[in-house]
């Protein structure tokens, strides 16, 4: 996930630099270095933590040290908390970020949230960078990380497995899966992009394409007809979000 954000990142106007001893190459324009000492002597207004959560009390300690006076850690480590961020970086303003996957494509959604004494400036700034990867939404603690977890970060795997189902069903409707595939997928892009674009509420436009008595009304009294898929959709996020807390 670092190396897709640094792909979005890298539009902006900030140098940028890796630490990864395993790392073959790096996108063009990024300086890779392969041990800490290749950068020893250098101070970094921003130093991204993108390392497994568990290699966190290993590694960063060692570039607690490399922070300008205004610096500090911006970390997408899942599971780690600004406490346990902030020992580890001496003490440094700490901005969490959850990006789920579509950021690497630009078209992600985030959420952001920041120890108490990091700066407007340094919010600001973090902000910026993720807004180049998609949406950024600035939470107020640590639990909503973990429900945004569960709505958004976990959410691409709910809608690839809708969308599987979804096209499952067209085939057995008689369609191949090229033709179940595109019309599926056809469907949820512009379905979406319209929704996006509209200010309407979603009922609103659920209702603008419901006839009585026609198709997609026989075919929503199927799908949610007794609220089967809302409690179902209600029962995924908080099985995902008991799961994230228990991963704290």
């Amino acid at each position: 996930m670092g190396g897709a954000l640094l792909e979005n990142w890298k539009r902006g106007d900030e140098a940028f630099a890796i630490v990864d001893p395993f790392l073959d190459s790096a996108p063009e324009g990024v300086a890779l270095h392969e041990k800490r000492e290749e950068v020893a002597d250098r101070q970094f207004d921003v130093i991204v933590a993108a390392i497994k959560p568990q290699m966190i009390d290993e590694v960063m300690p060692d570039y607690s040290d490399m922070f300008t006076s205004k610096g500090y850690l911006l970390s997408i480590a899942a599971g780690c908390s600004i406490a346990r961020l902030k020992k580890v970086s001496g003490g440094k303003p700490v901005i969490r970020i959850m990006p789920n996957l579509p950021a690497a494509i630009g078209a992600g959604v985030s959420a952001l949230c920041a120890s108490e004494d990091a700066t407007e400036a340094q919010l600001a700034h973090a902000r910026a960078m993720m807004e180049r990867t998609g949406t950024v939404i600035t939470v107020e603690d640590e639990d909503a990380i973990d429900r945004f977890t569960a709505v958004a970060g976990s959410g691409p795997g709910y809608v690839f497995e809708l969308a599987r189902a979804y096209t499952e069903a067209a085939m057995a409707l008689g369609f191949d899966e090229d033709q179940a595939r595109a019309m599926v997928l056809g469907t949820l892009q512009g379905t979406v992009a319209m929704a996006a674009g509209s200010g309407e509420k979603l009922e609103t436009l659920r209702n603008s394409v419901t006839s009585k008595g026609g198709t997609t009304a026989a075919g929503l009294n199927a799908l949610n007809g007794k609220g089967e898929l809302s409690a179902l959709l209600s029962a995924t996020l908080e099985a995902a979000y008991d799961r994230a807390v228990e991963l704290r």
